[in-house]
């Protein structure tokens, strides 16, 4: 797709979900077929005329993402800094709901701080923030303590319209461009920031329908869920159990072939994500809960641990292992209710099973793994253990 911004020019494939298309038509009727145009503009908008905007309504910050990024004093404080020493901060990028409502895409932690910093922004139940008390920094070390709404700890009237006069360059997607269009520029702008891979499918999940982001955000709190995944601090703190609630629904609705996807795995469970988000309809959590709560039941907190032949589990929690047997036992959940001495049994074959052994160990990846063994699991756990 062809992004039009005051005469330049910024080429973004666009996006197949199934990874089909090339090669069936030559390169230039592909472009014809498939771009999409983005009718866009840019210009500096002053800190004084976005918080107008932030106060009437006209400028969403979605404080939702708020449980995503995790900016630092530091960097709050760094920010506040350069906008004092006009140093060029990053453009902030929006697109214009059919409201006339500015979405920001890209700049929602710069936003939140300046508004964190002057009083005015509010969290997700429209409380407003206490104000941003900032510390020093290497050029700045007299910011140290200094608030908004203080002159006493050094930041003067004069300081505050100086602050309010700063620009930040906002570039605007109309709303007349494709309504895929905020995001796509969304996953291009977020790929290979600080936000992990699931991380950025929660903001763009946000954005794409609130009432799936609460329902995956519920289910990660499962008792039952949170038993059974058991993962390490880090991968919690990338929202990894967010990414496995959205596994679970991709591996249940799959019913493609038995080969390698087309595109990675992360791709395949954002356009998944994207697909259902959009057209619906929800997710059952009912069907969820019963599946992680059985499996509770059936095997305990371990269920997705290797399991020895001489019967210890040993090892963290396995992805492999996650995909196989949730997929398995939510397929045929029907002969599994209520069952629970066979289950555990069927699931210790798991491990003795040896077209899954193939496919975890070493160097197998997601998206040779995944399309191979939802059809297996879903065969596999059709039986009963002998």
């Amino acid at each position: 797709m062809c992004v039009h911004s005051r005469g330049t020019h910024v080429w973004l494939k666009a996006r197949h979900a199934d990874g089909r298309g090339a090669g069936l038509m030559g390169l230039e009727s592909e472009i014809v077929e498939r771009s999409k145009e983005i009718h866009a503009d840019g210009y500096p908008m002053s800190i004084g005329e976005l918080l107008s905007l932030y106060r009437d309504g006209d400028l969403d910050i979605h404080p939702e993402f708020q449980r995503v990024y995790r900016w630092g004093l530091n960097q709050k404080s760094a920010l506040i800094e350069s906008i004092l020493l006009n140093i060029p901060v990053p453009s902030v990028f929006v697109s214009q709901r059919e409201d006339g409502v500015w979405d920001v895409i890209d700049g929602v932690q710069r936003l939140s701080t300046i508004m964190e910093f002057v009083g005015e922004y509010r969290d997700e139940d429209g409380q407003r923030y206490e104000g941003l008390t900032l510390q020093g920094t290497d050029y700045l070390p007299s910011l140290e303590g200094v608030r908004w709404e203080s002159e006493e700890s050094g930041f003067s009237k004069a300081l505050q319209r100086d602050f309010k006069r700063s620009k930040i360059e906002v570039r605007i997607i109309r709303k007349t461009s494709d309504p895929n269009a905020k995001y796509d520029l969304f996953e291009r702008l977020n790929s290979g920031t600080d936000l992990s891979p699931q991380e950025a499918r929660n903001c763009l999940l946000i954005m794409l329908n609130r009432d799936m982001f609460n329902l995956v955000s519920s289910l990660v709190g499962d008792r039952s869920f949170q038993a059974v995944t058991n993962i390490s601090a880090r991968k919690e703190s990338e929202s990894f159990r967010n990414e496995l609630v959205l596994r679970f629904y991709a591996q249940a609705a799959y019913d493609g072939p038995k080969e390698d996807l087309k595109v990675d795995f992360g791709q395949f469970l954002t356009h998944w994500m994207r697909a259902t988000a959009t057209v619906g309809p929800l997710p059952d959590a009912g069907i969820f809960r019963e599946v992680f709560d059985l499996l509770l039941r059936a095997d305990g907190e371990d269920v997705f641990r290797r399991l020895t032949e001489d019967g210890r589990r040993t090892g963290p929690f396995s992805n492999a292992a996650f995909e196989f047997i949730a997929t398995g036992v939510q397929y045929n959940l029907r002969e599994w209710r209520g069952d629970h001495e066979a289950l555990q049994k069927r699931i210790h074959q798991v491990w003795n099973d040896p077209s899954f052994a193939n496919h975890v160990g070493g160097g197998v990846s997601a998206r040779t793994r995944f399309p191979r063994m939802v059809h297996h699991s879903r065969e596999f756990f059709s039986r009963k253990p002998g």
